[in-house]
């Protein structure tokens, strides 16, 4: 057993540190429960196993650090940090926590999980990412959020937003209005992400000039985008052939973000998902990365993650024949 004392730089309240009613202190103790934490002043005393006092006292030193950056600590980052310490390799949760990525109306735009580091650092690096994962991880949104500081830093001149016209389970023709009117609620979540991102009167403006479009994956034919940020949406309901027309309109100046997830397609008939055959066609390609993520990046409602998971097991044992038992 080993007797161990962390004194908080003034800097650091404690109050922001322990969490309203020891919220994040009770979680960081949940996760070490071999180590007996005494919190007096602005002095942490543990007292335990080497190891876990030590891995505590990471932990701990981390989130001073994503509190002196000026970030709320809450339960949720205490929780997401020590995974991010459990992981192999292991990352920086200040890293992560802290890395802004657009900022907009006084809210920051930051990662949560270390995938979605690494997500955003592939994104800067490559100038085509894959992102492919489950519902809530985060895959557009923050692809969106690097489109608009790139927009910002004048990296690129517009944004080009786009989808698959693929209905789950609904036909477009059924809805009323023009191709415009029908077509604005599948562009909607794009939309939602850009309104976080950008004052609500200013897009309209930079959708009027140009700078944003946002339009279907059929509009895309025939085009050249130069020094654009192109994001292309739910491209699990992409054909091979679509996906490749696609990403042959890249032109110079630009970087291009694809995103989905390949458990959900809606493509009819059986047909191909162009994102489900795509690692297989530009895995070894230079300057193209794939960004996995699993439920673990989920940044939604707890509950998401749990889903996925459920998914996942069920997926994986369903086609497992049962065993037939002798009588």
């Amino acid at each position: 057993m080993e007797r161990l004392l962390i004194t908080v730089p003034p800097a650091i309240p404690m109050v922001s540190l322990v969490g309203a009613n020891d919220a994040n202190m009770l979680a960081i103790e949940a996760a070490f429960p071999s180590v007996n934490v005494t919190v007096r002043g602005n002095e942490i005393t543990l007292r335990g196993p080497h190891i876990d006092c030590i891995a505590m006292e990471k932990l701990i030193n981390e989130m001073a650090v994503v509190i002196r950056s000026g970030q709320a600590l809450t339960v949720d980052a205490v929780k997401r940090s020590i995974a991010m310490l459990e992981a192999e390799p292991t990352q920086s949760p200040a890293e992560v926590l802290s890395l802004n990525i657009v900022s907009n109306r006084g809210r920051t735009i930051r990662p949560k999980t270390a995938n979605q580091k690494l997500y955003v650092d592939a994104i800067e690096e490559n100038t085509i990412t894959f992102g492919i994962g489950p519902a809530g991880t985060g895959k557009t949104y923050l692809a969106m959020a690097k489109a608009v500081a790139a927009l910002q830093a004048k990296k690129v001149n517009r944004i080009i937003l786009s989808r698959p016209a693929v209905e789950a389970g609904e036909k477009l023709g059924f809805l009323p209005g023009t191709l415009g009117e029908k077509i604005d609620p599948y562009l909607r979540p794009l939309f939602d992400a850009l309104h976080d991102m950008i004052d609500v009167e200013a897009i309209p403006r930079l959708m009027q000039t140009g700078v944003i479009e946002v339009a279907p994956l059929a509009f895309m034919r025939g085009r050249t985008l130069n020094d654009a940020f192109i994001i292309l949406d739910e491209a699990q309901n992409t054909t091979p052939e679509q996906m490749k027309m696609f990403l042959t309109r890249l032109g110079f100046g630009s970087k291009m973000v694809i995103t989905g997830d390949i458990t959900q397609t809606d493509l009819p008939n059986g047909q191909r998902s162009g994102l489900g055959v795509i690692r297989d066609i530009l895995g070894g390609v230079a300057d193209i990365s794939f960004m996995n993520f699993t439920a673990e990046d989920v940044v939604r409602h707890r509950l998401i993650g749990d889903i996925v998971k459920a998914y996942d097991t069920f997926e994986a044992t369903k086609s497992v024949p049962r065993p037939i038992r002798n009588n």
